[in-house]
C-alpha cells in the first residue's frame, strides 16, 4: 500500500464498490466534519490507467464533492493506493483503527510520533500508518523545538492552539521571556495576535502580501515550526522592496494614461467616498497599502465632489450643443498657498532679471502698452502674500531685496520732488505725467532704458504669463536667489509632487522605495539630500520644477501654472 493525495477530478467510483450506479448518498452526518477539517480517514483506491477508482470511501468522495461545489474547489484527497494482492476490507481497518487511535490533541501527536521515530519510524512510514500528509507530521515532531513548559501549560489548556502556533515562531531566549511573563501573575503574557506582535516588535509583516518576488529579499524569513506562514524578519528591506513593487505598479498604470495615487501607508481607501468613472472621463487608479504591507488597486474611481462637479460641467456643455463631451477634471496638486507662495518667488526671480536686460524690458513695455484694453492704466504689483510664512520667506529673498535696492537708485535718478519716495503710481495725473516727462528727457538713452526697466519690471503682474513667457526668454535660473526654506517645504502637500522632487534629489530607486511613506518622512530625505546629513550624499544647486522656466510639474494634477505654461510653449525657444 501506498499513501497519496490525488486530485479530485483524477478520482472515480469503481465498478466493484457494492454502492456503485446508486444515487449519491447522504452524507449530511460527515459534512461539517469535512469542511472544518478535512478528509482524515483516506480513501481506498486503486490505479486504473493515469486515473484511480474508489473501491472504499464513496460517502467521503460525495462530501468532497459537495464542498468543492461550494468553494470552487478542494484541496487533493489522501488516498491509500492499493497494491496487487492487497485486501481492500483489512487495508481500510487497520487504517480506521490508526486513526481512531491518534488522539486529536496536536502535542498527544507530537508525543506519539516521537516515541515512533525513537524505535527507528520515518515520517512516510509514520505518515502512511495513520493516513496524513508527511508535512503534517514534520509539524507535529516540531513542537519538540519548544521549551517543556510551553508543552506542559499546552497540555494543561493554559495556551490555546493560536498562542501555541506563534510561540513556534520564537526562538529559545524569547521562548523564555515569555515563559517569565506568563509564571508572573502580576505581568501579562501577550497571546494569540498581540504575541506575534511582541514578537516582531509590531512589525510583523507575511511574505503573503509581497507584491515582489520573493528571491529579491536577501533578509531572513522566519517560518513558524508549522512552515504555514513565513515573516519578513527586516522591516525595512520589506518596505524599501514593497515600495519599489510599488512605485513599478504606478509607473505601469501611468503609462496606460492612469491618474494613479498611491495613499499614505494606512490610509484606506473608501468605495463609498467615490463614483466608479472610467479613464476617459477622468478616473483614477488609488493604491492603498496597509501597516501590515497588503496592497490593493482601486482602478477607475473618482471623488465624490470630483464626480459631481463634471457631471455639471458636462451637463452644462451638453446644454449648449449637442456632442459635446463631459469635461475630465482631476484633483488640484497645489493649494492656493502654495501657488501664491511660486507665483511671489518667480515674479520676484524674473523682475531682477527684467532690469538687468533693459532692452527686453522696454519691448515688454510697449507690448503691454498695445495689449491693454481702453486708456492704458498702469500699477504696481502688490505682491500680496496669503500667509506670514510665505511674506517672510518673500522678504529674504535675495532677489526682492537687490530689486528694492535698484528700485531705490531709479526714483533717485528721476529725483521726483512730489514724492521722492514713489515709483510708479496708479493715482497719478497730467501735472505728474509731465514732471517725469520732463525729467526723462533730462536723462541719456541708457538711463532711461533703465527707468523703463524698473517700471516694467515694478507693474509685471505675479502669476501672469508674462512671468512666465519673460522667465523663459530670459532663462531665468531662481537658483541665484532661491533657497529651498520652510515655508516651501510646509507648502508642499502633494504626495506625488513630493515623490517626484524626491526622485530630483535622491534618485528614483529612493524615490520608489519610499513612495507609500508619509510625506513628511520623504520631504525629510530631500532636506538630508540638500544638507548632506543622515548618510546622504549632498545635492547642489537643486531646483524643483515648480520653480524652473519653463514650468515643470512634479506631481502631474492641474495647476494654473501648468495650464499657463502650456499656452505659451512654443512661442519662446528654449535652449
Amino acid at each position: 500500500m501506498e499513501l497519496r493525495h490525488i486530485p479530485f477530478n483524477r478520482l472515480s467510483i469503481a465498478a466493484v464498490n457494492m454502492r456503485h450506479g446508486r444515487k449519491p448518498p447522504d452524507v449530511s452526518d460527515i459534512l461539517p466534519s469535512i469542511k472544518a477539517r478535512g478528509i482524515l480517514v483516506p480513501l481506498l483506491v486503486r490505479p486504473a490507467g493515469r486515473a484511480y477508482e474508489i473501491v472504499a470511501g464513496r460517502r467521503r468522495y460525495y462530501a468532497a464533492q459537495k464542498v468543492r461545489k461550494e468553494r470552487g474547489r478542494v484541496a487533493p484527497l489522501p488516498c491509500a493506493v492499493m497494491a496487487p494482492g492487497d485486501d481492500a476490507a483489512a487495508l481500510e481497518a487497520s487504517l480506521i483503527e490508526n486513526i481512531h487511535r491518534l488522539d486529536p490533541d496536536a502535542m498527544a501527536q507530537y508525543e506519539t510520533f516521537a516515541k515512533l521515530t525513537g524505535e527507528g519510524r520515518s515520517v512516510a512510514q509514520i505518515a502512511a500508518t495513520f493516513g496524513l500528509r508527511d508535512s503534517v507530521v514534520r509539524q507535529r515532531l516540531a513542537l519538540g523545538n519548544l521549551v517543556p513548559a510551553i508543552r506542559d501549560a499546552y497540555r494543561n489548556d493554559e495556551i490555546d492552539d493560536e498562542t501555541l502556533r506563534y510561540l513556534t515562531l520564537a526562538s529559545p531566549s524569547q521562548q523564555k521571556d515569555w515563559l517569565t511573563l506568563f509564571q508572573d501573575s502580576g505581568s501579562h503574557a501577550p497571546r494569540g495576535y498581540q504575541l506575534k506582535q511582541w514578537l516582531f516588535g509590531g512589525q510583523s509583516i507575511s511574505t503573503k502580501v509581497a507584491i515582489f518576488p520573493l528571491e529579491q529579499y536577501s533578509g531572513q524569513i522566519v517560518t513558524d515550526l508549522f512552515e504555514e506562514e513565513g515573516y519578513f524578519a527586516d522591516a525595512d528591506l520589506f518596505w524599501e522592496l514593497q515600495n519599489k513593487a510599488i512605485a513599478a505598479t504606478r509607473d505601469g498604470f501611468a503609462a496606460n494614461g492612469w491618474p494613479v495615487e498611491v495613499l499614505e501607508i494606512g490610509k484606506g481607501f473608501h468605495a463609498w467616498e467615490h463614483v466608479k468613472t472610467p479613464k476617459k472621463k477622468g478616473g483614477r487608479v488609488y493604491i492603498a497599502v496597509s501597516h501590515h504591507g497588503e496592497v490593493d488597486l482601486h482602478e477607475g474611481y473618482l471623488p465624490l465632489k470630483e464626480a459631481r462637479r463634471a457631471a455639471k460641467t458636462g451637463t452644462k456643455e451638453g446644454n449648449e450643443g449637442a456632442g459635446s463631451e463631459p469635461a475630465a477634471t482631476g484633483r488640484a496638486a497645489m493649494s492656493k498657498p502654495l501657488q501664491n507662495y511660486l507665483d511671489l518667488h518667480r515674479h520676484a526671480a524674473v523682475r531682477l532679471a527684467l532690469i538687468a536686460q533693459p532692452r527686453v524690458a522696454y519691448r515688454l513695455l510697449v507690448a503691454h502698452a498695445l495689449a491693454a484694453s481702453g486708456h492704458w492704466q498702469v500699477k504696481a504689483e502688490p505682491q500680496q502674500a496669503r500667509t506670514e510664512s510665505i511674506a517672510a520667506s518673500l522678504t529674504e529673498s535675495p532677489a526682492q531685496q537687490a530689486f528694492a535696492a535698484e528700485r531705490a537708485a531709479v526714483v533717485a535718478l528721476l529725483a521726483l520732488s512730489d514724492d521722492p519716495e514713489a515709483g510708479v503710481r496708479s493715482n497719478g495725473d497730467d501735472h505728474r505725467t509731465a514732471m517725469v516727462f520732463a525729467r526723462l528727457l533730462a536723462l541719456s538713452d541708457k538711463e532711461v532704458q533703465r527707468v523703463a526697466a524698473c517700471a516694467m519690471a515694478e507693474t509685471l503682474a505675479a502669476g501672469s504669463a508674462a512671468v512666465e513667457a519673460a522667465g523663459v526668454q530670459l532663462k531665468v535660473d531662481p537658483r541665484a536667489h532661491w533657497t529651498p526654506d520652510a515655508a516651501f517645504f510646509d507648502l508642499i502637500r502633494d504626495k506625488a509632487t513630493v515623490n517626484a522632487m524626491l526622485a530630483d534629489t535622491a534618485g528614483k530607486a529612493v524615490a520608489d522605495a519610499n513612495v507609500a511613506e508619509r510625506g513628511t518622512t520623504q520631504k525629510q530625505i530631500i532636506r538630508d539630500c540638500l544638507a548632506g546629513t543622515n548618510g546622504r550624499a549632498k545635492v547642489e544647486g537643486w531646483l524643483p520644477g515648480l520653480l524652473a522656466f519653463p514650468f515643470r510639474d512634479g506631481g502631474g494634477g492641474p495647476s494654473p501654472l501648468a495650464e499657463t505654461a502650456g499656452r505659451i510653449a512654443g512661442l519662446f525657444p528654449v535652449g
